[in-house]
Order: structure tokens, then sequence, then C-alpha cells
């Protein structure tokens, strides 16, 4: 007889339970937009920098969605380890100009310590894209005298 009043207390966790799993399973899912905002926030708030290479840019077409997408491909070295990685950098379209992204274009790339292969080039708030050297033109009575380099 002793047993039987455990009875309603059971019950009660298994409903508890049961509350608790519903209540945890229709909670939003994040897009995969928020995901990768959230990862390029983490990256520019704890991510060490390092010097890396621009090697690319591609403009791809999605083949789910259709829509186009802008691959940043980048290179650098963490502890003696080359990483070839690129960033989707189809929202940050606004902070790029795509032209001068060129071959061999120093770059700074934010990375993970713990998981060096995860990194980003740009975010919202912090850029790693160098400008390209602006090359001026020397006075004009130096071009016509001859004496400049």
């Amino acid at each position: 007889m002793s047993s039987l009043r455990y009875y309603p207390m059971l019950a009660a966790g298994a409903a508890a339970a049961l509350l608790g799993y519903v209540m945890l399973s229709r909670r939003s899912k994040k897009s995969p937009e928020e995901v990768e905002y959230e990862r390029r926030t983490d990256l520019t708030l704890g991510g060490r920098i390092i010097d890396g290479n621009i090697i690319d840019v591609h403009e791809l077409e999605d083949d789910k969605t259709g829509r186009q997408l802008i691959l940043l491909i980048y290179s650098y070295d963490v502890a003696g380890v080359t990483y070839e990685a690129s960033q989707d950098v189809t929202h940050l379209r606004q902070f790029i100009d795509l032209y001068s992204c060129r071959l061999g274009l120093p770059a700074s790339v934010r990375y993970d310590p713990h998981n060096p292969g995860d990194s980003i080039v740009i975010s919202e708030t912090w850029s790693g894209l160098r400008k390209p050297a602006v090359r001026l033109k020397p006075p004009l009575e130096m071009r016509k005298s001859g004496t400049f380099v």
C-alpha cells in the first residue's frame, strides 16, 4: 500500500517532462542567415587576426534557390598549416569593391584560435580587406623635367 502514494508524484513528473519537451521542440529555429551572422559577430569580437591573401572572387548561382552567391576565396597560415577558405559575402556587398579583390591582394583574416579553420575576412563591423596602394601623379614640373621615377 505504501507504493501507491508515489503514483501521483510519478504522473506529475511525467507530465512536467512532457510539457518541457513540447515547449523546447516548438521553439523557433534560427535561419541559416542568423547562424552565419552570429558566427561573424563571434569571430569579430573574439577572433585572432593574421595576415592572409585574397585568391579570387567567384560569382555562382545557387542550384536550389536560383539566387546569385558571391564567394570571397582566401588563404592564410596558422602554426605552419595553410588554410584555404571561402566566405559568402552576398549580404556584405555594400562593404566590398569586388573589382579591387584580385589574386594576391593582402588581407587580414580573423580566425577562431580553438578552430583555425573557422575564419572570416569581412563582417558588418570589421573589414580585413586592404585598399590597394594609390599611385599619385608627380607634380607637373617634375614630369616635364623628367626627374621622377
